[in-house]
């Protein structure tokens, strides 16, 4: 009686009855996508095994994770005659139907979606197509840099919402210059150049001389 009590009280580890139990999910806070994971296969239960196996990952790594969320079946089908000939009448059908599931990441760190996708990578399951989504995020003072450094004559220092409604007037006197050599190889110099070569003597010279084959008369 006291080792059947004892056996009764002796349990087994979590992470052994986990695997008996639906996968735990963590609540996303923010609501963020940063990973969309789909799954493909043509058997069922190599899709819903690796669909699970990748929920229990997420779990672990501290990714709020939702799904498996099932997509609509693809089903392609084909006829091939068996013969030629007198008997193309003879023919048959071939059906294949693709399974997809979705497992979509929030709130996850980019560096942790990576390490995700690349432990479901190596641990791959036969018969199972991973096609990945992944988005990151960063801050506007990325923006902000970039906008300074594209267009220095533009004032930036502004709050964040004024920042994104940079006024066209600014823009454009930043671009003016540009835009008013747009399609020449130099600056200003080179019309100067073209003036100095009209005005030379040599060319003048040229320009007064009757041309070799003009006038058609005889000599």
């Amino acid at each position: 009686e006291t080792t059947s009590s004892k056996q009764e009280l002796l349990r087994m580890p979590r992470s052994v009855q986990a695997v008996y139990l639906k996968p735990l999910k963590r609540k996303a806070v923010h609501g963020i996508p940063s990973c969309d994971l789909q799954l493909r296969s043509y058997n069922v239960r190599n899709v819903e095994f690796f669909a699970d196996f990748a929920l229990r990952a997420a779990y672990y790594l501290h990714l709020p994770a939702l799904g498996p969320v099932p997509l609509p079946r693809i089903t392609e089908r084909w006829t091939v005659p068996r013969s030629n000939f007198v008997n193309k009448k003879s023919q048959e059908n071939f059906e294949r139907v693709t399974l997809r599931r979705l497992v979509q990441v929030h709130d996850g760190h980019p560096e942790t979606v990576e390490v995700w996708l690349a432990f479901l990578r190596k641990h791959a399951y036969y018969g199972v197509g991973m096609k990945a989504n992944v988005w990151e995020h960063d801050g506007l003072g990325m923006l902000i840099r970039a906008i300074e450094q594209e267009y220095p004559l533009v004032d930036v220092d502004l709050g964040v919402g004024k920042t994104m409604d940079i006024s066209l007037e600014n823009i454009k006197r930043s671009l003016q210059p540009r835009w008013a050599h747009f399609g020449r190889r130099k600056n200003l110099e080179t019309s100067e150049r073209v003036y100095g070569i009209m005005d030379n003597d040599t060319l003048r010279r040229t320009s007064d001389a009757p041309l070799s084959g003009g006038g058609g008369g005889a000599v």
